[in-house]
């Protein structure tokens, strides 16, 4: 039941924030759809990563509603947001005064999320946090957010334009174009 609650009460709202950085980030759909990849990959590694957690014994939910023991839906946080905004606030900010901003995120995001897991596998009990069950779990969750992140980053540094392209493909696109008079 709370997955369904879960997709009922929390999934609309994650899409219409998404929805709300979009807007006010306005990457072009060059860039766009590799963050959308970068975080997708991020996901799919973060999902591989509790099945193999759940079959080694070194952590597991205790949700109701799984699936392949891992709660699908909950993976659309990581893959919009700790994947895709952050890789476009990384974007936005990273040639430009705000650089340290882009650093801070590139650096800060995995140990936020090391944090978050670290504190809902040992000290929060919860149903939605997964229960640790083994010494190898900080550092299987460590390596887990060393490669997600890093590897959905390089998949959207390799197929995404740099900010410095696109305003220079902007501004040769407004001298092609004439003006209407």
């Amino acid at each position: 039941m709370e997955i369904r609650a879960f997709l009922t009460l929390d999934l609309a709202f994650i899409i219409v924030v998404y929805f709300a950085f979009l807007l006010f980030i306005h990457p072009p759909r060059t860039v766009t759809f590799p963050s959308l990849l970068g975080g997708l990959v991020m996901g799919l590694i973060n999902i591989l990563v509790d099945i193999v957690a759940y079959f080694t014994h070194v952590w597991h939910y205790t949700i109701s509603g799984l699936t392949f023991h891992v709660p699908l839906p909950f993976y659309i946080t990581p893959v919009l947001f700790y994947g895709s905004v952050v890789y476009l606030l990384i974007w936005r900010f990273w040639g430009g005064r705000k650089h340290w901003l882009a650093l801070l995120l590139l650096i800060g995001i995995p140990i936020i999320g090391i944090l978050r897991d670290l504190w809902g596998g040992l000290l929060a009990i919860s149903p939605y946090n997964p229960m640790w069950s083994s010494p190898l779990s900080l550092i299987l969750d460590v390596a887990m957010w060393g490669v997600m992140f890093y590897t959905g980053f390089f998949i959207f540094r390799k197929l995404a334009p740099t900010r410095d392209e696109v305003l220079a493909h902007e501004v040769r696109s407004e001298r092609t174009v004439p003006s209407r008079q």
